[in-house]
């Protein structure tokens, strides 16, 4: 049979675009144009696009299509547009083509086809024009799809044993900090697959070859990351860039996630090296060693952190590090998502037993051991040109380089040895203090706050105590009580003795002890917080109730001491108190009260939400304009005074009940099993009816109204019992709002939703009667029966608060 040819001596395309057949015509499509032109560029990418499409089809039906492929290698084509150069628009076509294709070949057979002769690693080196932001975009794309395509067969066509050699890998991790958040993620999860893929051969190459410099700059990367929410939250005092924090914020979190899906792969190859990065070069030199800056409650914060800033700043530069710390605050803010989210026993342990058992001797500022004094003392030129920040001028250069080697001389010593400045026989100051004093570029008592920080002994559990002292307001006291709540809930700490020796978890050895001084804390946030014109939020309050019943309550016993109870009583009284005047004087103060019980019941606290919000970081805040949700922040105006008490009481009341083993029984004011419900059958023999047209934008209606002791109802006629009804609506009788209409017969009725302060109709009609006593009779009943619902559930708030 002769084949068809077009007019210009080609063959003609097939009628059927998916077969064999059109496979053979883009091959000659493809070999008579080799060479990618202006003209041409247009149909290169489509025969390109189409070819991808039948590979697809023929991956599904058609072996011989893949078969046809392979003995012409038509990958070359691939190779051979890539190599001339063609432009942004051919590649971008080109990375999707392949992109697609890899994405929806099924069998292993035809993905085999395609990943033989080593094409795609020539593929992945080649230099595209990453500029370019499409190009960028379709190429981390069709890494990541064939990350997804990896197991323990494929990773051969990715990664040469013989050469060492991981182009799929190493390429991509390139791009790990690219400026594109995309690109990122899609970097993450590459290296996540790679990981994933039980291959002894490939997971030792990037334990020895690439783990190092990887997760050395990953968590340089992140360090960077976590001074610049630093950065922000110091020049951020008036909340102007909270979009920015809380992207900075948000990064943070994805990091850990990111961390943690590493270390829960169980790699033991990876995750030593990836531990010992994070504990050596971020976790302690950074996060932890920041908690030594003063304790976030004491006035003296700025004076540490310069004092810790210069010291740090010193050393760091004769290490080669060179950075400073960040806040406390934000440090104890990042050790709480830290807890949050890593549940690796080998990473959070460590982590932990140093916060909890160790001072500032234990930390390592190389990571690799013990500082080296004579190394130090070697380099001390260093110092003196890091001093030149100071403003130091250069004929007191001399003198500093003396000061500054006998001031090293002696920290160190008081670092390593720091019981000998800690006990004194006659109580004098020694000669180290006097030295260290009469430098001139350490401000007047900071040298002394040097000591006493050395001194500590377990200076990081020192601060996260401090800051429950809650004085002035509770901005460090929230982060604090995350980092607690995250401690008692991770996994991977279930047996750390310290932290049974404090009394924070359940009956194991040592745990007879109780901690006196956790628990009064937590009950001095308790009683500031019914003080007036108190500074303490909802959120840290309830985040208090929280862990006073974690920690005082031991295989369902309360194992606190009485005078502990009797001091949770007093601050419930106190708040029943405060909230009395409110009762008579506040108009909303029943829709708050119900409100709040809501929210409390509905929305408890999450932990885990709380510490992704960014405000927190910004000093609390009074004013509603910010929108922060409201348990964030302080109360605004008289209302919002009262619902913050009423906040207060319900949690203080829930404490108290819990911690007695007592049941709820006065709340809510109205349970849902005691009303009416739609659907229901009612006996209407002795009720007071009237009938009604009820209309609406959506229907018009015949129904009789009911005026029940809370609620508003609408029945019909039970077409199957005489003298009985079915209940169409039922709605609160407290959220009615009736008005008048110019018809004599018609009312506006309008019931809403009893789901908060943002009034939103479940019912907006008129009631149209069929005279206008009716009608005046159905207004004053709907009235009245507000007044009295309203009425009935403010005495039963009154028994509550003991008036």
């Amino acid at each position: 049979m002769l084949q068809r040819r077009g007019w210009l001596g080609g063959p003609k395309p097939p009628k059927n675009p998916h077969s064999l057949e059109h496979l053979k015509y883009l091959h000659h499509v493809l070999m008579k144009n080799q060479t990618v032109t202006e003209s041409n560029k247009s149909l290169i990418v489509e025969a390109l696009r189409s070819m991808a499409e039948i590979l697809i089809w023929g991956d599904q039906n058609d072996s011989s299509v893949f078969e046809f492929y392979l003995e012409k290698n038509m990958f070359l084509f691939f190779l051979n547009i890539l190599e001339q150069n063609s432009g942004n628009y051919v590649c971008v076509q080109l990375l999707q083509t392949l992109n697609i294709l890899f994405e929806n070949l099924q069998h292993e057979t035809s993905l085999y086809y395609l990943l033989s002769n080593n094409h795609i690693n020539e593929v992945i080196c080649h230099k595209f024009d990453f500029s370019d932001e499409e190009v960028m975009a379709y190429y981390i794309s069709f890494l990541k799809t064939l990350s997804l395509r990896l197991n323990q067969h494929t990773i051969h066509f990715f990664y040469n044993e013989h050469t060492d050699d991981f182009a799929l890998y190493t390429e991509a991790i390139k791009f790990f900090n690219h400026p594109e958040s995309m690109v990122r993620i899609a970097v993450r999860t590459l290296t996540l697959n790679v990981y994933n893929v039980n291959d002894r051969a490939m997971l030792r190459f990037i334990r020895d070859k690439t783990a190092a410099p990887y997760f050395s700059n990953l968590v340089w990367f992140i360090a960077e990351h976590v001074r610049e929410v630093d950065n922000c939250v110091r020049n951020n005092a008036n909340h102007q860039h909270r979009d920015r924090l809380r992207d900075l914020v948000a990064e943070h979190l994805d990091h850990l996630h990111y961390l943690n899906d590493i270390v829960t792969l169980e790699n033991e190859m990876l995750n030593e090296v990836l531990i010992h990065h994070l504990l050596h070069r971020l976790f302690l030199p950074l996060y932890v060693r920041s908690l030594a800056d003063g304790s976030p409650g004491d006035d003296n914060v700025c004076q540490y952190q310069y004092i810790y800033t210069f010291i740090m700043f010193t050393m760091d530069t004769l290490l080669v590090i060179e950075r400073p710390l960040v806040s406390s605050v934000v440090a104890l803010f990042l050790l709480s998502q830290v807890f949050l989210i890593i549940h690796h026993k080998p990473l959070v342990h460590q982590l932990a037993e140093v916060i909890f058992n160790r001072n500032l001797d234990s930390l390592s500022l190389d990571g690799e051991g013990t500082v080296s004094l004579v190394s130090i003392l070697y380099k001390i030129d260093i110092c003196v040109v890091a001093c030149e920040g100071f403003n130091v001028a250069v004929d007191q250069l001399h003198g500093l380089y003396v000061q500054i080697s006998r001031f090293l001389t002696i920290v160190l010593g008081i670092i390593r040895h720091p019981s000998t400045t800690s006990n004194s026989d006659d109580g004098a100051s020694s000669p180290e203090a006097e030295a260290i004093t009469s430098l001139d570029v350490i401000p007047k008592g900071a040298a002394s706050a040097v000591l006493d920080k050395c001194n500590y002994t377990l200076p990081f559990l020192d601060t996260i105590y401090s800051a429950l002292n809650c004085t002035g307001s509770d901005y460090s006291a929230l982060f604090a009580l995350c980092f607690l709540y995250a401690i008692l809930h991770n996994k991977g700490l279930l047996s750390l003795k310290k932290i049974v020796e404090l009394g924070l978890v359940g009956k194991e050895e040592g745990s007879e002890s109780y901690c006196h001084w956790l628990i009064e804390r937590l009950l001095r946030i308790i009683s500031k917080s019914v003080m007036s014109e108190s500074k303490v939020r909802l959120a840290t309050l309830r985040l208090t109730s929280i862990l006073l019943k974690k920690v005082g309550v031991r295989d369902t016993d309360c194992v606190l001491l009485e005078e502990h109870l009797s001091s949770i009583e007093r601050c419930r009284a106190e708040a029943m108190q405060n909230l009395q005047k409110y009762l008579k004087e506040e108009e909303m103060f029943l829709d708050i009260f119900e409100d709040e019980y809501r929210t409390l019941q509905n929305k408890p606290l999450n932990v885990e939400y709380l510490m992704m919000d960014s405000s927190l970081l910004l000093p609390p805040t009074v004013t509603p304009l910010t929108g922060i949700e409201f348990s964030k922040r302080l109360p605004c105006g008289q209302s919002e005074q009262a619902r913050q008490l009423i906040g207060i009481f319900f949690t203080l009341r829930d404490l108290s009940l819990f911690l007695c083993k007592e049941s709820e029984t006065q709340l809510p004011l109205t349970r849902e099993q005691d009303c009416i419900q739609t659907n229901d059958k009612l006996d209407l023999n002795n009720s007071d009816l009237i009938a009604c047209t009820v209309s609406s934008k959506e229907s018009k209606q015949r129904r009789f109204l009911v005026v029940e002791l809370y609620q508003l109802i609408l029945v019909e006629p039970d077409s199957k019992r005489l003298g009985w009804g079915v209940v169409k609506f039922a709605g609160f009788l407290q959220d009615v709002e009736v008005s008048s209409d110019t018809d004599s017969r018609t009312l506006h009725v309008i019931i809403h939703k009893p789901s908060g302060l943002r009034r939103v109709p479940i019912l907006a009609a008129n009631f149209i009667f069929d005279d206008h006593i009716r009608c005046m009779a159905a207004k004053q009943r709907l009235t009245k029966g507000r007044m009295r619902a309203r009425h009935l559930k403010t005495g039963r708030i009154a028994v509550l608060l003991g008036v």
